[in-house]
């Protein structure tokens, strides 16, 4: 939900669209989660957002007014992919320079995201909304290598993944 893009379609939350309408563009702090799905394997679940090519990063959104950031997790996670999850833990809560977002249509944001660590517990992970594009199973040694967003790489970094 947080992810909008060049020509992306993306809903935005009632209460985000109102701070817009007043303060425009300008840099706003938002919270947000993060979800890495890993297998039995050890692969982490990564996606490519509409309209970004920034390379691979990873599924999340916004936390809604009334909801909790781990019930957003497994909403944000059945309205991108399709599957249900359950949480397995929090690795960690996460902000600063590097979560901070400029979208094509100018808005600036900052995100305070809390990273879930997820297993599938039902479905076959898929592009289910316009928000993204691909979806791709990677091994640990795959993810020094790969194409990430700035993002995505200091999440990947800070939760020790790379």
């Amino acid at each position: 939900m947080l992810w909008p893009g060049k020509g992306a379609k993306v809903s935005i939350p009632a209460h985000v669209a109102r701070l817009r309408a007043v303060v425009g563009h300008d840099l706003l702090l938002l919270p947000s989660v993060s979800v890495l799905p890993v297998d039995q394997t050890g692969r982490l679940l990564l996606v490519r957002h509409a309209g970004h090519s920034d390379g691979w990063g990873v599924l999340g959104g916004a936390v809604e007014v009334g909801e909790s950031p781990a019930e957003a997790a497994v909403r944000e996670t059945r309205e991108e992919i399709g599957v249900e999850v359950r949480l397995v833990r929090l690795l960690d809560v996460l902000g600063g320079p590097d979560y901070q977002v400029s979208y094509p249509n100018g808005d600036r944001t900052a995100y305070v995201t809390s990273v879930y660590e997820a297993a599938i517990i039902d479905g076959s992970p898929a592009v289910t909304d316009d928000e993204l594009t691909d979806v791709a199973w990677f091994a640990p040694e795959q993810l020094p290598r790969l194409e990430l967003s700035r993002f995505s790489r200091a999440l990947l970094s800070a939760t020790g993944y790379l």
